[in-house]
């Protein structure tokens, strides 16, 4: 099996309405779901873009925002969740079984962003030079206090980091070896709770983001861009889950 621990794997949009979420992001990004059968009543509805699994819809606990919730690659799911708590983190939900598909398990870092552990039966997609359009590129943990953060990814999942000054602050790049796996770095606005951002790769940043807005997105960042990096913007969809896309430049697309 190639199984990548570190990488972030999977995207699911955790929604009180997943037919609203499917009507916003299809014509958004040009997602196609499918439903997946899970051994119970409701089937797990996957997203697919250009005819890859990269992410799904669940139904979203009672009283829970809607959010977008990235899945971290790990060897053993239990041994991790053991170590996470240990860290400092809170758990969301214990280790359990999808069906065939895998094991998981949701913890909030010890300064409170969530994210979910993953072993799945199948191969991790694989590291590629050029992602596709409608493609999640980037994972980005913003928070108030990221020294703690670090020490907490580096010590539970053995992430190293490279630090890049920045005029707002210093940014951080998780790194498994020589690959790239998130940012992290301190919240810019003191009432902003600690979160991961996900970014999806998108052709026209400026299409895109009029494109969300129409239909129904209240955009957070315009357009903007970040030099050698590309043009980027943010958005909370009609349900409040926030986004990010990315038009990379040639060089790091």
């Amino acid at each position: 099996m190639a199984h990548l621990p570190g990488k972030f794997v999977w995207f699911e949009h955790v929604s009180n309405d997943i037919a609203k979420a499917r009507s916003f992001y299809e014509p958004m990004l040009g997602w196609h779901t499918e439903a997946m059968p899970m051994g119970g009543d409701d089937p797990y509805h996957v997203i697919l873009n250009a005819g890859a699994g990269i992410g799904g819809y669940s139904k979203a606990p009672a009283g829970a925002p809607n959010m977008w919730l990235s899945y971290l690659s790990v060897a053993d799911v239990d041994a991790s969740y053991k170590a996470a708590l240990a860290a400092g983190a809170k758990s969301l939900m214990a280790p359990m079984d999808y069906g065939a598909a895998g094991r998981a398990a949701t913890l909030a870092d010890p300064t409170g962003a969530v994210f979910s552990l993953w072993k799945g039966a199948q191969d991790d997609p694989a590291d590629v030079d050029q992602a596709t359009a409608g493609a999640f590129l980037w994972n980005e943990l913003t928070t108030q206090d990221e020294k703690a953060a670090l020490a907490f990814y580096e010590k539970t999942f053995g992430f190293t980091h490279d630090a890049m000054p920045m005029p707002q602050g210093t940014y951080n790049i998780l790194k498994q070896g020589e690959q790239r796996r998130g940012g992290l770095c301190k919240a810019m606005d003191a009432s902003t709770p600690a979160m991961w951002m996900q970014y999806v790769k998108v052709d026209d940043c400026d299409a895109a983001t009029a494109k969300a807005k129409g239909l129904g997105a209240h955009i957070v960042v315009p357009p903007s861009d970040i030099p050698n990096v590309g043009r980027f913007s943010m958005f909370a969809d009609p349900q409040g889950a926030m986004l990010a896309l990315l038009k990379p430049t040639p060089a790091g697309g």
